[in-house]
């Protein structure tokens, strides 16, 4: 009887999961990132762990979206269950994973809020069971820097158990934005980082160009930021890297956009306050501060530190 229970549960499950599935487009879209040439060299590290795959794998460099998908394309690999060559991004398993659908798959997303220990917590009923439909359970951390400390230290708690059939996977910029105890339970492969130099393009080029324009003028900001109403955490997180690229262009002496310009002729001393202002931003994104209020203060500060240059005798 208790058999016949629970043949109908698994059967029901299954079904349930066998509906209506994802289009190839939707699901390629989330993986394009990934299949570009930049990332052949991680792609075939990848390739080489497949047959006995970490637990814990951490991927830095590149950027959020390169590294987001690459991880999405790891998931995809461990479980697809087409030809070769694997990933096939065209069987049933790809599909899901690629719309972040199959059910052995899990997202803590930091590029949109912190990552709470209630998010780790929730996870700790289904870590301790074997994958339900693939061959392994895949728990991505997007943009783990933004675990708290008490995530950060129950999730260490879980690694010290065996999780059968189940793959972690942290994305970071640096692993040094990472608990040390938590990389070194972990293999890490670093991604090409981005080129550096040049002028932003799309709408950080708007966003540079605007915040050297309030740096430097004070005027021109608010406008753009009121427009940008509907911004959220990760796109406010795109903005404060753009004041970052801005900056490091102008320690390595590089042709960058607008805001680089204005950052030029600052002292050594300012530079590094604007290092800790955009740090203070990203710590403030994290904590689900308001986006907007937050790009607000950072501009604010900005054009602080440049107004001190024109009033400096």
């Amino acid at each position: 009887m208790a058999a016949g229970k629970e043949s109908k549960k698994a059967g029901a499950a299954r079904s349930a999961a066998e509906v209506e599935l994802p289009g190839v487009e939707q699901a390629r879209a989330a993986l394009s990132s990934a299949l570009s040439s930049e990332l052949e060299r991680p792609r075939s590290l990848l390739y080489a762990m497949l047959e006995h795959p970490p637990q814990l794998l951490h991927l830095e460099g590149g950027d959020v979206s390169s590294r987001v998908s690459l991880a999405l394309w790891w998931a995809a690999l461990l479980n697809c269950e087409g030809p070769e060559p694997r990933p096939c991004l065209e069987c049933p398993a790809c599909l899901r994973t690629g719309a972040l659908m199959h059910p052995d798959l899990f997202l803590l997303d930091g590029r949109v809020s912190s990552i709470k220990i209630d998010d780790v917590r929730a996870l700790r009923p289904v870590l301790g069971e074997h994958p339900r439909f693939g061959r392994r359970r895949v728990v991505v951390l997007a943009e783990a820097q933004a675990l708290g400390v008490e995530a950060a230290n129950s999730l260490l708690k879980v690694l010290e158990d065996p999780c059968p059939d189940t793959c972690f996977v942290f994305t970071a910029p640096q692993r040094e934005r990472l608990l040390p105890t938590l990389v070194s339970r972990g293999w890490v492969i670093t991604l090409p980082w981005p080129q550096p130099g040049g002028a932003p393009s799309g709408e950080l080029g708007l966003w540079d160009q605007a915040l050297a324009r309030f740096a430097v003028e004070g005027r021109g900001w608010f406008d753009l930021s009121q427009l940008r109403n509907g911004l959220d955490a990760a796109k406010a997180q795109q903005v404060v890297l753009a004041g970052r690229k801005a900056l490091a262009d102008r320690l390595a002496g590089r042709e960058g956009g607008a805001l680089a310009a204005v950052f030029r002729p600052l002292p050594e001393a300012w530079l590094l306050e604007l290092d800790e202002l955009f740090s203070e931003t990203e710590d403030a994104l994290q904590a689900q501060v308001n986006p907007l209020l937050a790009l607000d203060a950072m501009a604010c500060g900005v054009h602080d530190v440049v107004r001190r240059t024109s009033s400096k005798p």
